[in-house]
């Protein structure tokens, strides 16, 4: 996983780029949410047809083609992050950690279920 310091570098670079083309004006975190979500359509148009193990047996031109979708969603999540403040790196460690305590390795180990701890009484 990138370190803070390269997903900072990234956004650096992702802010320059946009300034370069006069595109801050049209990011906006509708918008930017918005193109996220287009990314994430063309990603799985990859896989839409396939069977489970056809997913994960891909040509080399496929995973060439499912890796500039994962950069798209990527670079638009690094930049809808900047754009609403959020340290991308520090919110992904501390759902992690959230992800723990929810989803007690004991408890869902081998289960694709969601796990729903008993409700206090």
């Amino acid at each position: 996983m990138p370190g803070q310091s390269d997903l900072q570098l990234l956004r650096d670079q992702l802010r320059a780029f946009a300034l370069a083309r006069d595109w801050d004006q049209f990011h906006s975190p509708k918008n930017l949410s918005m193109a996220l979500m287009v990314e994430v359509a063309e990603l799985m148009e990859h896989f839409q047809w396939l069977t489970e193990a056809q997913s994960t047996e891909l040509s080399t031109l496929n995973q060439q083609a499912i890796a500039e979708e994962l950069a798209d969603i990527l670079l638009y999540l690094v930049r809808l992050s900047d754009k609403l403040g959020v340290d991308l790196y520090q919110a992904s460690l501390q759902k992690i950690n959230k992800n723990a305590v929810k989803y007690p390795a004991e408890q869902v180990r081998g289960s694709a279920k969601k796990y729903c701890p008993p409700s206090p009484v």
